[in-house]
């Protein structure tokens, strides 16, 4: 790697930092922790004067009104463009080739990628419970070039308490502490006026949080004169636009009444939903921020993937392996957002009953109605089979198959009146006097144990397209049919993808939380359309690849390789 160039692409992360897009319009977005809404008298006229957008920014007011709240000199006070900013000129500063960033983790993913653009080396100590303050103090050496907490951490909430950051400081020396206090708002303890008394802490805040600017991008970093100074310099030297200033200075000086009802707000969320969370299964970290951190290993994706077909937005974390099996989920602060967070969730990690289609999901029809199709055909001298008729139930609206059958006929020049195709379809499956009937290759995908073990948890149900008598001959057969509390069929409701048959099932369970486990499409646009979460699995037979893109096309949140995989996202 001898190019001067690529030697700094390797310090470059590959993926840059972003946000999961939201999937639907008028998504909730709870992934990014975004802070109060100002009230729209706070904010006023913008830029009244018309002049100060044309000058330079001059924020002395802006760093004299932190300064006073904090009791320190304003050369202690350093403005940036958010605590983004603040951070990076901090590892700049500190770091560099030869030197460590030495960090408890999980932590906010943007140090790494501060410490490796510096040219540092990360090390790393675990927390996943109590701050790891021996294990941090065991790890400071000659190399150690800064140490960095960020409490209350992003992405689990946990905190570092303040005897812990008296004991690292200690420890550390010479060598400089951060502190990444962005969430303390919504804190129990403020650790700020602690860190500054100790000489070798930086403490980093921001008004992008509880206080609702993340979209100005004002933040700043508190130190001795010596070491801001070191910061300022670290970076451009107009780092807050004029307008930004401005509003941050009328929070400060203003009514924050606001503030303080948005966390009053999230803090009376953060142990409701903590308590749901427990109860659903799915215990979140005791969280000091505007969010909650659960791990969901297996299932992460799953959930959120659920929670954004829901119109949710969560922050899931691949990048890092320490992340990669956790959900970090913002608090709205505001009752009618929070309500459809807990409605949300609860279709996710606690159903209150499980749907399944018949056909392709519970019972192998490989051999009998798909076969029946094709016989169809044949007896009207139409040529057709299993791709065939496998790529037309990936269409939408196939979920009759004598309907089907006619039009694939249709489409091969043969016009033959409904009525004829189901009363040769009909002969084929069931059999006559003379001939057994197709419908005696139909198998079950799935045992009976698996079903009761589903069936002591959850109300189950069939929502199939199936004639009625039909559907129950096969369950009966299989000494299924007394593990489901309600069948709908062909004659109850519309076909599928039409909701009816799914809300319908629903309504006579008597809940509104529900999965939808279907092998089609047509199962997925209904599952979706009844606001339950759709679940999709591949039918014996099928083109795996073009089965699995078209029901995540059509809306699966995931796809299964069998039916019984189901056991794996349920907690």
């Amino acid at each position: 790697m001898n190019d001067p160039l690529e030697k700094i692409a390797a310090n470059i992360p590959v993926e840059p930092y972003t946000r999961f897009e939201p999937v639907t319009e008028g998504s909730l977005l709870l992934d990014s922790n975004e802070g109060a809404r100002i009230p729209a008298e706070t904010l006023g006229p913008l830029a009244p004067d018309g002049v100060s957008l044309r000058e330079y920014p001059n924020v002395d007011e802006l760093r004299d009104e932190i300064a006073n709240r904090f009791n320190v000199d304003p050369a202690c006070v350093v403005l940036t463009t958010g605590a983004d900013d603040a951070l990076d000129r901090v590892c700049r500063a500190f770091l560099g080739t030869g030197r460590e960033l030495l960090v408890p983790v999980p932590t906010f993913a943007m140090l790494h990628r501060f410490a490796m653009m510096a040219g540092s080396d990360v090390v790393t100590v675990d927390w996943s419970a109590e701050f790891p303050t021996d294990s941090l103090i065991s790890r400071i050496n000659k190399r150690t070039g800064l140490v960095a907490i960020v409490s209350p951490n992003n992405p689990t909430g946990l905190t570092a308490t303040a005897d812990d950051l008296r004991r690292v400081a200690a420890a550390a020396g010479d060598t400089p502490v951060l502190l990444d206090h962005v969430y303390v708002d919504y804190a129990d303890e403020d650790l700020t006026g602690l860190a500054l008394s100790l000489g070798n802490v930086i403490v980093v805040r921001t008004f992008s949080k509880a206080w609702g600017m993340a979209g100005g991008r004002v933040g700043y970093a508190l130190a001795s004169p010596t070491v801001a100074n070191i910061i300022r310099n670290t970076g451009n030297p107009y780092p807050v636009a004029t307008i930004s200033a401005a509003i941050a200075l009328r929070l400060l000086k203003g009514d924050a009444s606001y503030l303080h009802a948005h966390v009053s707000s999230v803090r009376r969320e953060r142990e409701d939903l903590g308590q749901r969370l427990k109860k659903w299964g799915s215990p979140a970290l005791p969280s000091q921020g505007n969010f909650l951190y659960v791990n969901l290993p297996g299932r992460v994706k799953f959930v959120r993937d659920c929670l954004a077909t829901l119109g949710v937005v969560t922050r899931y974390f691949p990048e890092r392996p320490e992340t990669d099996s956790a959900l970090r989920i913002s608090l709205p602060g505001a009752q009618p957002d929070f309500d459809r967070l807990v409605e949300s969730l609860g279709k996710t990690l606690a159903p209150e009953a499980i749907l399944f289609d018949l056909d392709g999901v519970i019972a192998d029809v490989t051999g009998s109605y798909r076969e029946c199709s094709i016989q169809t055909a044949r007896s009207f001298d139409v040529a057709m089979d299993q791709r065939d008729f496998e790529s037309a139930k990936l269409e939408a609206d196939s979920n009759n198959d004598w309907v089907l059958t006619q039009r694939l006929m249709a489409q091969r020049g043969k016009d033959v009146p409904l009525d004829q195709i189901v009363k040769r379809y009909q002969e084929l499956y069931m059999g006559t006097s003379d001939r057994p009937g197709l419908r005696d290759t139909e198998r079950p995908l799935i045992d009976r144990a698996f079903l009761e073990k589903l069936a002591a948890r959850y109300p189950l149900a069939i929502v199939t397209g199936r004639p009625r008598e039909e559907a129950r001959w096969f369950l009966e057969r299989e000494n299924l049919l007394d593990l489901f509390d309600e069948l709908i069929c062909m004659e109850d409701a519309p076909l599928k993808p039409d909701p009816t048959p799914v809300l319908q099932a629903c309504r006579k369970l008597g809940i509104t939380r529900a999965w939808m486990i279907g092998d089609s499409p047509d199962d997925m646009v209904a599952a979706r359309a009844a606001d339950v979460i759709p679940v999709g699995v591949l039918a014996p037979g099928t083109d795996a690849d073009k089965s699995r893109a078209a029901l995540e096309a059509a809306g699966a949140v995931t796809v299964l390789t069998q039916t019984k995989s189901l056991e794996d996202l349920l907690c």
